[in-house]
């Protein structure tokens, strides 16, 4: 009885192993996937402080922090951050008293930007102008696999002011799987340039 028993547990097993072998031939593999990000429609508040001698429109998801900077009466520096996303919007302004420090200023950004080429496998550089508000910058779209910095820019009214930005995320580089968070901010930071208005 019991070698009865046993021959037909041994044979179910074999039954069962074979038919859970069997693989059916429209099954393939499925590719590797990323966490879908499900994010706000974009909604804006003026930015209105004494501290800065521009106003401009932020997202109410970012928060305004400031960085220390012994001489803020001339130069401001502070961030954007974003902590669902973990994305920072670096943020530095300088008041001009010339033209050579306004050339000085664009090369300096583009230093910036030039500092992500070896992770970068191209860069969309776009002029930005809007004359009845007295806006002039640039913005660089980084592409590329692992880029520290996507997107930055720099905005001048050509004579006193000097605003520059970047887009920071403080995970791991994957820009494919960050794409959403990514493709969200930038469009935030483009609402910045357009919506600064100089005092």
């Amino acid at each position: 009885m019991k070698s009865k028993l046993l021959i037909m547990i041994c044979l179910l097993g074999v039954c069962t192993s074979l038919v859970s072998c069997h693989r059916r031939s429209d099954e393939a593999p499925k590719p590797t996937a990323y966490l879908r990000i499900d994010l706000p429609e974009h909604a804006y508040t003026v930015c209105d402080t004494v501290e800065l001698p521009f106003t401009f429109e932020r997202s109410t998801l970012s928060q305004l922090k400031w960085k220390d900077n012994p001489d803020r009466s001339q130069d401001k520096w502070f961030t954007l951050e974003y902590p669902k996303y973990k994305g920072y919007v670096f943020l530095s302004y300088k008041r001009l008293r010339s033209p050579k420090e306004l050339k000085a200023q664009v090369d300096t950004s583009y230093r910036f930007v030039e500092d992500n080429f070896h992770f970068s496998s191209g860069v969309d550089e776009n002029r930005f102008m809007d004359k009845k508000h007295n806006l002039y910058g640039t913005t660089y779209h980084l592409k590329g696999q692992n880029v520290a910095s996507t997107y930055q820019f720099w905005l001048t009214d050509s004579n006193s002011h000097f605003l520059r930005g970047a887009l920071y995320i403080d995970v791991t580089p994957n820009n494919d799987s960050l794409a959403p968070v990514l493709e969200y901010l930038q469009a935030d930071m483009d609402h910045i340039m357009e919506s600064v208005r100089w005092r």
